[in-house]
């Protein structure tokens, strides 16, 4: 059975985030053969100040590609084609991709990063400590000895001994690795933090500790967090409100409660009726197909080719994302598919 997160009036209604009609495509030229592979195409969303915003989607849905964008960490061949990625920090707005020089000078201050995996962040060959002072050190304006004892402090508000500073990274558990990269993104008491998949591969339990360590921080900060994860049981564990992205879109958005309660979208009600239920051991159907290639998408809906309901509107017409009773959703049949 499931467990949402429990519904609590937001006071905040300051947007933090503001993404227009964000554009990112890999823009590759091999051999003298161009392609271009639309990862992010047209992503419009918006965060409020202290919530925590979830993103759901297959593997190759362009979700981790959306997050990269969004903390301006890109590299060739990714580009941002169009559109904006605007910051509201200390009521004062950062273009993310128009101030560079700022932006850089926001990271860890204000915006943070929860990676995937916690070895992708820590050393193995140095100490825990030095990723501490590695990432956060610049950023506090402390003298040494206050900044490790800020550290410190920190570590034990979050449930952690100290003396795991003086640990190498394979000394330590699989989820004490991740509380820590929780503890080095968190130290510096960001006003947003990207969490990209942070419970993948930690069993039940390790799981369930991590994200109510996420939520305590986030509560008692007040940050906002954007949660990558396509696991939507951990969706209705933590977040506020939930984007199911599908081929580089967004098609469907709204809070929790109403988006398992009601989903809109096809491929919405199929990620909810995959999920296994205490007691049910009727056999779960598959959806078929795979998701698209994203250098060659299919025209109009690019669900069309999968989806049981499509028709010939949804081939040759691409539905907006557009607003219903709660949240949004781009489909031109919303609300007739049944969750299983």
């Amino acid at each position: 059975m499931l467990h949402l997160a429990e519904s609590q009036p937001r006071t905040d209604t300051e947007t933090v985030l503001s993404v227009e009609n964000l554009k990112a495509y890999y823009q590759m030229n091999y051999f003298g053969v161009s392609r271009e592979v639309r990862a992010v195409d047209d992503v419009t969303l918006a965060i409020r100040r202290n919530e925590i915003y979830g993103i759901a989607g297959e593997s190759s849905s362009g979700k981790s590609t959306l997050i990269k964008t969004i903390a301006g960490a890109i590299q060739p061949p990714l580009r941002v084609v169009s559109g904006s990625v605007t910051f509201n920090f200390a009521g004062k707005p950062l273009d993310v991709y128009g101030a560079p020089e700022a932006m850089k000078d926001a990271r860890w201050r204000h915006l943070s990063y929860i990676m995937q995996g916690s070895m992708n962040v820590l050393n193995p060959v140095r100490r825990v400590k030095h990723a501490f002072h590695d990432f956060a050190f610049a950023h506090m304006g402390l003298a040494n000895t206050a900044f490790w004892g800020r550290v410190r402090e920190h570590l034990k508000r979050l449930g952690l001994d100290p003396r795991v500073l003086d640990s190498y990274p394979h000394q330590l558990s699989g989820g004490m690795r991740q509380r820590l990269t929780i503890a080095l993104a968190t130290v510096c008491e960001p006003e947003f933090i990207i969490a990209d998949e942070p419970t993948t591969a930690l069993d039940v339990l390790v799981q369930q500790d991590v994200l109510a360590l996420i939520k305590d921080v986030q509560q008692r900060m007040g940050s906002s967090i954007i949660f990558v994860t396509h696991d939507m049981t951990v969706h209705a564990a933590i977040a506020d409100r939930i984007g199911i992205v599908y081929a580089g879109r967004l098609v469907e958005e709204g809070p929790t409660e109403d988006v398992f309660a009601k989903p809109q979208h096809p491929y919405t009600v199929h990620l909810i009726s995959s999920l296994p239920r205490l007691g049910d051991v009727t056999r779960r159907k598959a959806l078929p197909g795979k998701p698209p290639n994203l250098s060659d998408p299919p025209a109009a809906c690019r669900f069309h080719p999968r989806c049981p309901l499509a028709v010939d509107r949804c081939r040759t017409e691409n539905p907006p994302l557009v607003p219903r009773a709660s949240g949004r959703v781009a489909c031109w049949r919303a609300g007739e598919a049944e969750v299983s």
